[in-house]
């Protein structure tokens, strides 16, 4: 044992000074870009050349340089000229390095290429772009253009209030409208100027002016839960499955995972360019994708990050396990970490008192959570043990349930998947990490991610990369494993040492209890919509993203009866150190189309006209989100400032509470060619509700055919999950947003329509363009089958007698009572239990 524990430890010895010797090799190379070191050389040779062909290339200063020289004493004059030669030589060569980063950081802050038609380049654009390739040097690495990309600029403060005033103008009546503007225009006029001068003072020192308070105050102070709430999840494949033997996906995956990590550490990740691989976007926020854990504290919680993990940590049916990812030397390969998981599974003891539900802390409030820590994991067995897990490179779930999208029922495995990803069982992922890999029984997979350290797009680039890897380049034996050989010299995995005492068993619990109550009441439906796709969208010349966001305004009208404010998230990572910024995508523009579409009277033109100016509108908000010229980052940082200097903004309170009742957002599709690869659809990913009483939508546009939707709303509220007690229909409105996108128009102005959910015709009832009647049979036919799709019992009465013989009645489709125990007599199996026993 003392020997392998020594090959361990010789392992990591020689792996971190490799791993430094790159680092140091990469940070040179990137610190000199977009020159190379190499330049260097060349600069000095090149200047030595013209000094001995008796040239001054330098005005004097090399002279200078040589009677300073001379002072010394110790140098003899051939000496002092080629010391004089090389220093000046390297000055140049410094100052011909910010000389292009500063051009550089001068052609990237114009964004007017943005703005121009899509598909036509001006002839100065198109000299922009070669001026932009000419100051980029070559084969950047992943850091290198970070000192030369743009600060956030700081909108001023009277466009940003004229931007607000248009943007909630569709969402308030004359009245409201009119106090609103009253409150714009005194903040926009006295306090205002005010805060914003302390606002672009830290811009000036500021790498960013938004991002730091932005993960303080968004992310870190939040004191409830982050599972649900803040933490997202990404999916498997949607159909194809490479392997059904779990250590083996995991072996694979994990193997992967490490491969991107060794690249990232490498600056081997090519950074991400726009505009035909031209415009970088920043890369900061890979700097904290592994070996780092949320640390909940009481006020605010903090991000701690270590430089080198060489471990993973393992959870499996309650027990945690330490797992070292080096050997000999190298990197585990994919069989033999296959084989260390599975000695995990194999493994059939029992866990310690309080093991099993510890993570329950870490999905439940902050605050317990964070006075635990510090009072029974502070020191002893329990500090070294959740040291290892917050340090680790990442967390491993080993599942003991199947998931994934299941053939024979569509529709409810996926829901149930996108469930187990976002919370699982509530203590079975270690929310605080990163990310939690979760690999289930049956060898589907999925990632749960924690949000203050980087946004979706950065954790869906490792996402696509490693199951790109792990398909196209790793891949498995004919029997399903991982191609190679064990090695039995690798030692056994380390069951983590915990030491629970009873007081921390009880606050497990309460966290427990509150995490429950949390994902109990959250409502998923995830499903694949595949009538068309971009390709169909772009024919007819929209943006993809703005008729999705259309088609939302759309559904969730058709579904709620209003409009709502709406959250879509942008990016601004054409900026050092960008994160997001919010585009309102309920515009004037965007109701016009809505009303537009649920009147029967109007036109086929005058619906076409209105949603093409409501598209075009969507983009135009999109663009300016991305360039900096957004509303609700800058409103927020003029709000933190105002808590700074303790002074009270009614405007910027009420802009600041204000509830995103549609949230949204696209994940991209960045690394999988699905026209090589089609096999390979993804369902991307998704996240909570943000408001309690709204909906949470994240959509991928997957190919030309493909779209993937993931909605959660919350049970308890009744406008939004119409199974409760006083909805009378077994639908609920996360399927009213999937048959809307289908363009199918059945609603009352309730949201549903008793005659269509009873099997019979519309007659005399309050349905608005409506097409459940006899001159629309075909239409009404599709959308009974894509219920009975759906749920097989969709048309069974709520009560009654569901078998024939049966005496009593029952209630067919339940109901979602918590505390009443169904004994109220406003639940419906409360009249239930009445009609059987009259």
């Amino acid at each position: 044992m003392e020997e392998k524990v020594h090959q361990i430890q010789v392992s990591h010895f020689g792996m971190k000074k490799l791993c430094e010797g790159f680092s140091f090799q990469n940070g040179i190379i990137t610190g000199v870009y977009p020159a190379s070191p190499s330049s260097w050389l060349i600069v000095v040779v090149g200047v030595m050349s013209t000094m001995y062909a008796k040239i001054d290339p330098s005005l004097g200063i090399i002279a200078k340089i040589n009677r300073t020289l001379d002072t010394t004493g110790c140098m003899s004059n051939q000496t002092q000229n080629i010391v004089s030669g090389i220093l000046f030589g390297t000055g140049l060569w410094v100052a011909l390095i910010v000389t292009m980063r500063y051009s550089l950081k001068m052609l990237l802050s114009y964004h007017g290429w943005m703005f121009a038609e899509h598909g036509k380049l001006s002839a100065g654009t198109r000299v922009w772009m070669a001026l932009v390739k000419l100051f980029s040097g070559r084969k950047p690495m992943l850091y290198s253009f970070q000192t030369s990309l743009p600060r956030l600029p700081v909108p001023a403060v009277k466009d940003t209030v004229n931007r607000y005033l248009e943007s909630v103008r569709p969402l308030m009546d004359d009245g409201e409208f009119r106090r609103m503007e009253g409150l714009a225009k005194d903040f926009a006029f006295n306090l205002g100027p005010r805060l914003q001068w302390y606002l672009k003072l830290k811009s000036w020192w500021a790498t960013n002016y938004v991002s730091d308070w932005w993960e303080e105050y968004v992310y870190l102070r939040g004191r409830g839960p982050i599972m649900v709430n803040s933490n997202y999840f990404a999916m498997d494949f949607l159909y194809l499955s490479p392997t059904t033997l779990q250590a083996a996906r995991a072996g694979n995956v994990i193997h992967a995972i490490l491969l991107y990590r060794k690249k990232l550490d490498r600056q081997e990740i090519k950074p991400i360019l726009l505009m035909g691989s031209t415009v970088p976007l920043c890369s900061a926020q890979w700097e904290r994708m592994f070996n780092t854990s949320r640390i909940p504290g009481e006020e605010s919680d903090t991000l701690q990050h270590v430089k080198d993990s060489k471990h993973i940590v393992v959870y499996h049916k309650g027990r945690y396990f330490k797992v070292w990812l080096y050997h000999d030397g190298r990197l585990l390969k994919p069989r033999e970490i296959e084989q260390q998981m599975q000695r995990i599974l194999d493994d059939d003891s029992e866990p310690q008192t309080g093991e099993k539900k510890l993570a329950a802390l870490t999905a439940g409030d902050r605050v317990p959570w964070a006075r635990a820590r510090q009072a029974y994991f502070s020191h002893g067995k329990n500090k070294q043990s959740l040291d290892a897990v917050e340090k680790a490179a990442f967390f491993v779930t080993l599942d003991d349930i199947e998931q994934g999208y299941r053939k024979e029922d569509p529709v409810r495995s996926l829901d149930a998947y996108a469930k187990s990803l976002i919370h699982g069982r509530c203590y079975d992922r270690w929310f605080d990490k990163t990310f939690t890999l979760i690999v289930f029984k049956n060898g589907r997979m999925g990632l749960n991610a924690e949000h203050s350290w980087a946004d979706a797009p950065i954790v869906g680039h490792l996402w696509e990369n490693v199951m790109a890897t792990e398909y196209l380049e790793l891949g498995y034996s004919e029997d399903g494993h991982c191609k190679g050989d064990t090695n039995q010299n690798i030692p056994i995995p380390t069951k983590l040492q915990w030491e629970i005492p009873e007081e921390c068993q009880e606050v497990i619990e309460r966290s427990l209890s509150t995490a429950i109550a949390l994902a109990d009441d959250v409502d998923f439906h995830s499903f694949f919509f595949d009538a068309f796709g971009k390709g169909l969208i772009k024919k007819a010349k929209t943006s993809p993203d703005g008729f999705v966001q259309l088609a939302l305004q759309l559904a969730h009208y058709r579904d709620m009866g209003k409009f709502s404010l709406t959250y879509e998230a942008s990016m601004t990572r054409l900026f050092r150190e960008g994160r997001t910024e919010t585009v309102r995508s309920c515009t004037v523009e965007s109701c016009n189309f809505v009303r537009t579409m649920e009147d029967p009277t109007e036109s086929n033109e005058n619906k076409l006209k209105l949603f093409q100016l409501a598209a075009a509108k969507h983009q135009h908000l999109y663009r300016l989100a991305m360039t900096g010229a957004g509303i609700d980052r800058h409103l927020f940082c003029l709000y933190v400032v105002s808590k700074y200097l303790a002074v009270d903004s009614p405007f910027l309170k009420e802009v600041l509470s204000e509830p995103w009742r549609l949230s949204t957002s696209q994940t991209p599709q960045q690394h999988i060619d699905l026209k090589k690869n089609p096999e390979m659809l993804s369902c991307g990913g998704g996240f909570g509700p943000v408001a309690d009483d709204g909906y949470g939508v994240s959509y991928i546009i997957l190919d030309e055919d493909s779209i993937h939707f993931h909605v959660s709303s919350k049970i308890s509220c009744s406008d939004t999950f119409e199974n409760g007690p006083l909805q009378p229909v077994d639908s609920t409105a996360t399927f009213h947003l999937e048959s809307h996108m289908h363009g199918q128009v059945k609603m009352t102005s309730e949201g549903y329509c008793d005659c269509f959910a009873n099997g019979d015709f519309c007659k005399n009832c309050n349905c608005d363009n409506c097409c459940n009647n006899q001159l629309h049979e075909t239409e009404r036919l599709t959308a009974i089958k894509a219920c009975l799709e759906r749920n097989p019992e969709a048309f069974l009465p709520k009560i009654g007698k569901r078998k024939l013989g049966e005496i009593k009645h029952h209630h067919n489709k339940g109901c979602n009572c918590k505390r009443s125990g169904c004994l109220e007599n406003y639940c419906e199996c409360f009249e239930v239990i009445h009609k059987g026993e009259e």
